[in-house]
């Protein structure tokens, strides 16, 4: 369940030129009282494609006429292949991917917006961040969350004990004095980051952590600020002087060699109970340490829309209002705990429903509480590769701290079209 975003950076580029607009279906509409088989693309994993042909089969039983086909993408190319999509009018019904993936498609005329079919009744039961990362800036609907992930503070119970650390840190500074403490006890690699390492999702944190954002909220670029200044520079002292390592470990395999601390995405935590044997009763989760002005961390997830070249709009709407019901959610849950992966619903009041440890259920709970999803505006999935370079160039020494973000909010205001 990996969210690696990875996407080809010319076809990114391409999206910049040039928009459309989209609301209604572009295909004449087939009978809704005739049968219908769906194909529904989903960005992700096996796992994952299971997880909702589960949700598929349940809604057939109930819906016999409508047979829905899930179909796997994988997250180094699931961009390109929908933007082709959008590009030729030619796609399968249902799409999902990036939180934000929605706006971008719909800009280009390849989404219908779904408010027409009266999805609205959702918001109330997502997660107000995620809706919000979503959903146009003009209020229009190409998508709603279809599930959720988040990071958080996974740590070697044993190693701060040797440290003679009493409690994973709350605070940077806490962070910093930690991973001092840990070196001086000998510990060789004190902390790492996984999800988001030398990457705008790493930035992330600790940007709305010290009060800053990547858009304004009329969606102007916002990086050329002290917040934004302030985040960069302690992300870049982790590396310079506090030694995270720049090589990206997963974060399973960090703990099982040797590392303290490592930032993961919460899907770590089945991984180890499953095949870490060696961790049990040696390791804990609880929330990212908090910055100077929030304890933000990452929400991430994916979003579900329909595209305006399916011929089975209302079919495919009503799946996905579907998805947010207590029995798809149970379906999908049972599958997910079956094949040891987790998946947590779109709704936050259905966390109960997951196969968690109770501390990672704690601190999922408690990452919600102040989380935020990527920016949902205008251009951003194409200006993430680029943004990524900059953060990047900055923490490897390769450019200072402020040219890094002035390059990428230009970047930024490029794209925002």
């Amino acid at each position: 369940m990996r969210r690696t975003l990875a996407v080809c950076a010319a076809l990114l580029a391409a999206l910049g030129a040039g928009c459309a607009t989209s609301g209604t279906s572009g295909q004449k509409q087939a009978d809704q009282n005739a049968p219908a088989t769906l194909t529904y693309w989903s960005t992700g994993g096996d796992d994952d494609t299971a997880i909702f042909q589960g949700a598929a089969d349940l809604y057939h039983r109930s819906h016999p006429r409508v047979t829905i086909k899930v179909q796997t993408l994988t997250w180094d190319d699931a961009y390109a292949k929908i933007l082709a999509a959008v590009t030729a009018r030619n796609g399968p019904d249902i799409i999902s991917g990036g939180m934000t993936w929605g706006i971008q498609f719909g800009r280009r005329g390849g989404m219908v917006d779904l408010r027409k079919y009266g999805i609205d009744p959702l918001k109330a039961q997502a997660h107000p961040a995620q809706w919000k990362s979503a959903v146009s800036p003009d209020g229009t609907i190409y998508g709603v969350p279809l599930d959720m992930s988040t990071e958080l503070l996974y740590y070697r119970t044993d190693l701060l004990k040797k440290a003679n650390v009493a409690a994973p840190p709350k605070t940077w500074e806490e962070l910093t004095a930690d991973i001092g403490k840990l070196k001086a006890a000998g510990v060789a690699r004190p902390f790492s980051i996984d999800w988001g390492n030398l990457d705008w999702i790493g930035y992330f944190n600790f940007l709305y952590q010290a009060g800053g954002s990547f858009y304004t909220p009329d969606c102007k670029p916002a990086l050329d600020t002290p917040q934004a200044r302030r985040a960069l520079d302690f992300y870049v002292g982790l590396y310079r002087t506090y030694g995270a390592p720049t090589a990206n470990i997963s974060g399973e395999n960090a703990l099982e060699t040797g590392t303290a601390m490592t930032y993961a995405g919460n899907w770590i935590g089945n991984t180890i109970t499953a095949s870490k044997p060696k961790l049990k009763g040696r390791w804990a989760v609880t929330t990212i340490p908090a910055g100077p002005v929030n304890p933000t961390a990452f929400i991430g997830g994916r979003a579900i829309g329909v595209m305006s070249s399916s011929k089975h709009v209302a079919q495919s709407v009503d799946f996905i209002k579907f998805l947010y019901s207590d029995q798809a959610i149970e379906t999908m849950a049972g599958v997910a705990k079956g094949r040891g992966v987790p998946y947590l619903p779109p709704r936050p009041d259905r966390l109960d429903r997951v196969d968690l440890t109770p501390g990672e259920r704690t601190a999922i709970a408690e990452s919600f509480k102040t989380g935020v999803a990527a920016p949902g505006c205008p251009g951003w999935d194409e200006s993430a590769p680029e943004v990524a370079k900059q953060l990047q160039a900055a923490i490897l020494g390769k450019a200072d701290e402020g040219t890094a973000l002035q390059r990428s909010a230009q970047v930024m205001q490029r794209n925002a079209g």
